[in-house]
């Protein structure tokens, strides 16, 4: 009897043939060009490329804070590409957790205020705040240093506070735009170190962009960007 073949796993995010053009006429930029990946579950993903490679538009496509001009985005098998507005920032709430490398702190509130935001907006009961809030902060190192505000904290600490925000809610999804830009290498290391043991330990599936070849060293699959194009995977 023929042995049976293992099916690879569904990708938990996919995106066909991935166009974007802003603007028209002769003034149109064409940011992606027919881009397609496809993402399993559970691994750190690097977008690299220069800048104005269309790294950060097409991360913003497969976060639903934009959309193609042409193909489809799917994400844990449905497709996302054409939800309203609405649709789009109750997936983005729920299911996803964005950092951004400005750290997107509220400066007035402290470390666990801000995550304690994020828990609202993303719709999670009031009951389970300060459990949420606590563990996110623990997980990051930073539980010690949750009434301080974003002033009185270093670079990395403010992306660690950022991270905590992104993954109180439990999100399967983290997406990262340059997370690591404002940092120093050392910083730098012990944010990915966190997104690793994320993968790892929490079942995370987390896209981040970089041009940092220290950085994609941590990423399970690099995707290399190029005038709008995946030119390489490894």
């Amino acid at each position: 009897m023929l042995a049976q073949q293992q099916s690879s796993p569904a990708p938990l995010v996919k995106a066909e043939g991935i166009t974007r053009v802003f603007g028209r006429g002769p003034a149109a930029v064409h940011a992606l060009r027919g881009a397609s990946l496809s993402i399993p579950a559970e691994r750190l993903i690097a977008l690299r490329g220069r800048s104005g490679s269309g790294k950060t538009t097409l991360i913003n496509i497969l976060g639903a804070l934009d959309r193609p001009t042409e193909g489809r985005v799917y994400f844990n098998g449905n497709e996302i590409s054409g939800y309203s507005e609405k649709k789009r920032n109750a997936l983005r709430r729920k299911e996803m957790g964005l950092i951004f490398q400005s750290f997107g702190l509220v400066p007035l509130m402290t470390a666990y205020e801000n995550v304690e935001f994020g828990l609202r907006v993303a719709g999670v009961k009031s009951s389970l705040f300060k459990d949420y809030a606590e563990s996110a902060l623990e997980y990051v190192g930073l539980k010690a240093r949750m009434k301080h505000r974003p002033f009185e904290m270093s670079g990395g600490e403010q992306q660690r506070v950022a991270i905590a925000r992104a993954i109180a809610h439990k999100p399967p999804l983290i997406l990262a735009d340059e997370p690591t830009a404002e940092l120093d290498s050392k910083m730098g290391a012990q944010v990915m170190s966190v997104f690793k043991d994320l993968v790892r330990s929490e079942g995370m599936t987390i896209i981040l962009t970089t041009h940092d070849p220290a950085i994609m060293s941590f990423a399970d699959h690099v995707y290399a960007l190029e005038d709008g194009q995946i030119v390489e995977a490894t």
